[in-house]
């Protein structure tokens, strides 16, 4: 099973941005972002594969980007216009084979989490 340790959680207000970032400790085809606000369910944000295919939930299309640096095995999410709607605890995830899904059922590895509040 794949470590994964996340960071670059915080603070911002409204409108600015954050760069969240996942260490893995070894590669994997795809890798997703996930969050979960307080009494929500988990939502699928995103995932990007290490060929750099990458797909976004519409919630967050336009505004986060995914990237994959393979060199490094790790994770990026960079989340620009910030909303208050965005406060959560934000998750990376890891799943094994080479295909990619949105179902968060399919991730088998997953990190501890890292708190996103934005204030408006």
């Amino acid at each position: 099973q794949v470590q994964l340790v996340e960071s670059g959680g915080g603070s911002v207000q409204a409108g600015g941005a954050l760069r969240l970032s996942c260490a893995a400790s070894a590669s994997t085809y795809c890798m997703g972002w996930f969050r979960q606000g307080a009494g929500t369910k988990r939502e699928w944000l995103s995932y990007v594969t290490s060929t750099g295919t990458t797909l976004y939930a519409t919630s967050v299309k336009g505004r986060f980007t995914s990237s994959q640096d393979n060199a490094k095995n790790t994770l990026y999410l960079q989340m620009n216009s910030l909303k208050p709607e965005d406060t959560a605890m934000y998750y990376c995830a890891a799943r094994s084979g080479t295909l990619c899904s949105a179902a968060e059922a399919t991730y088998t590895s997953w990190g501890q989490g890292t708190q996103v509040t934005v204030s408006s």
